[in-house]
């Protein structure tokens, strides 16, 4: 009895601590993929953090300071090995929605969403996300998708003074458009260009035969790196083109300036902010992020549950919903003591990990320490880097989550999703949180409809056999009453037959 005791308080253990089932076993060979892995999403986190800021409407070190505490926390507490937490877009345009573009107010956000995710996951409520049917986060991210993409072309064509809100956005954009910096235009196209070649030089490239001689392998693994790490590349090339006007004394491009040096202070997340006029208390601040507070915490549950499950389903292995709640509620708590704004699981980042060979979560820890080594040292540099490079790396980071294909399936399998799906994208144009709300009640209402009227089968006969598609619920009782009887009474006048 002692030891089935001791067993199961182990097996507990390992399931608070996922990192106690896979240290024990670690390897040299699992090192060297962990920090090739590491170092490949940590090349790629850098730009997009800075971008991402620039998402979320807050100055570009917010985003470094988003990205390394997830790191760290889902080293102990992540369940998949491929998962990357961290700013991703949709998150970025969220907090610019509800934060009023303040970092405090970011920060609080980050807090109050980790606080509220963490209680998720200790009560086991992660069922609660299955109420948010597939069409309406497929609605969500594509509308998001294009609400991001679009803010971006301001920065790629090196606009000034365009309003934040979307339908304003567009036709203040097109209203402008005969002000495009050219310099700023024909960087960002050819930074675009330059991913879009990289990346399909990554998916097309052949796969490494250990027969092959050690020079084509070496010259595979150069092009491997570059394809991978292309963010960095592009931007670095584009900081690089932006540092030689700068020498000639002419600046054709927008930069991004400066940026806050050093590692963000270790402090409590702002519960008041005062202004020039007076102080704004923590009552007010939760009352001025509204929805936020629900929608936030929300998203970044489904966004990060999604990747992990997508990915341990392609590599064969399980995860544990309510555990990923506690990393990614634990993370973002955590993350506003840096100043942290919320995050969640990165898909792309994600795939990043995945396909560079990660075997276990120790691959964070090298991205994380890069993160931090930036901050650190690299700042200064971040001065040089275009508005322009940032925004093609946003573009082409969130075009992949336009999901053109749902709409094609839904209208082959079940034409009824389709409407979740159109609310949802078309009411998050207006705002998002009513697209989220408008798109889960839609689906709501269809689930309703099927428990209350649920198909059923007859059989004519002497006996009339009743078949329900599936199990009956009390809100169904009254219309297959109704059924029966219409039915057992049709015909000539005779005895009823008799009903099973």
């Amino acid at each position: 009895m002692a030891l089935q005791a001791c067993c199961c308080s182990a097996a507990a253990l390992q399931r608070r601590l996922p990192i106690l089932a896979w240290l024990p076993s670690y390897s040299g060979q699992w090192l060297k993929m962990d920090f090739i892995a590491g170092l490949s999403v940590g090349l790629t986190v850098i730009p997009q953090a800075l971008a991402y800021a620039e998402v979320a409407g807050l100055p570009p070190q917010y985003g470094l300071y988003s990205a390394f505490m997830g790191c760290f926390v889902y080293f102990f507490l992540g369940t998949s090995r491929d998962v990357t937490l961290g700013p991703t877009a949709i998150m970025s345009l969220l907090v610019s929605f509800y934060t009023l573009h303040e970092p405090a107010y970011a920060v609080l956000l980050a807090f109050l969403s980790g606080c509220i995710q963490l209680a998720m996951g200790f009560l086991c409520l992660g069922f609660l996300l299955d109420f948010i049917s597939c069409p309406v986060i497929k609605g969500f991210t594509s509308a998001a998708t294009i609400i991001i993409g679009f803010g971006q072309i301001k920065n790629l064509l090196g606009l000034q003074n365009i309003p934040r809100q979307f339908f304003l956005q567009v036709y203040h954009t097109f209203l402008n458009i005969g002000e495009t910096r050219v310099g700023d235009a024909i960087l960002g196209l050819v930074c675009m260009v330059l991913l879009l070649v990289l990346k399909l030089m990554r998916d097309h490239m052949p796969p490494v035969h250990p027969e092959m001689p050690p020079g084509v392998r070496f010259s595979h693994g150069l092009v491997w790196t570059a394809t991978t790490a292309r963010n960095a590349l592009v931007v670095s090339f584009a900081a690089l083109v932006a540092y030689s006007f700068e020498v000639t004394g002419y600046q054709p491009f927008i930069l991004t300036g400066e940026t806050a040096e050093g590692l963000p202070p270790v402090r409590t997340p702002p519960f008041s902010v005062t202004t020039a006029n007076r102080t704004i208390s923590f009552t007010e601040m939760v009352q001025d992020m509204g929805a936020g507070l629900a929608v936030v915490p929300l998203v970044g549950l489904l966004e990060s549950i999604a990747v992990a499950k997508a990915f341990a389903s392609q590599n064969n292995y399980r995860i544990d919903a309510n555990q990923e709640l506690l990393a990614i509620g634990l993370t973002n708590m955590l993350g506003s003591l840096v100043s942290s704004y919320p995050v969640t699981g990165s898909f792309g980042r994600t795939a990043v990990n995945a396909q560079s060979g990660v075997c276990t979560p120790a691959g964070g820890l090298v991205t994380g320490v890069l993160v931090l080594l930036s901050l650190g040292y690299l700042t200064s540099l971040f001065y040089y880097i275009p508005k322009s490079a940032l925004a093609a790396v946003i573009i082409m980071a969130v075009a992949p989550l336009f999901d053109i294909k749902v709409f094609r399936t839904l209208w082959h399998v079940k034409r009824l999703d389709l409407l979740p799906l159109c609310v949802t994208f078309l009411l998050c144009f207006w705002e998002v949180q009513y697209g989220i709300l408008a798109g889960t009640l839609v689906s709501v209402l269809i689930l309703l409809h099927s428990v209350a009227r649920p198909k059923t089968q007859m059989s004519e006969g002497p006996v009339l056999v009743v078949q329900p598609a599936s199990g009956l619920h009390f809100p169904a009782i009254e219309a297959l009453r109704e059924t029966i009887l219409s039915r057992a009474l049709e015909g000539p006048c005779s005895p009823c037959p008799a009903i099973r």
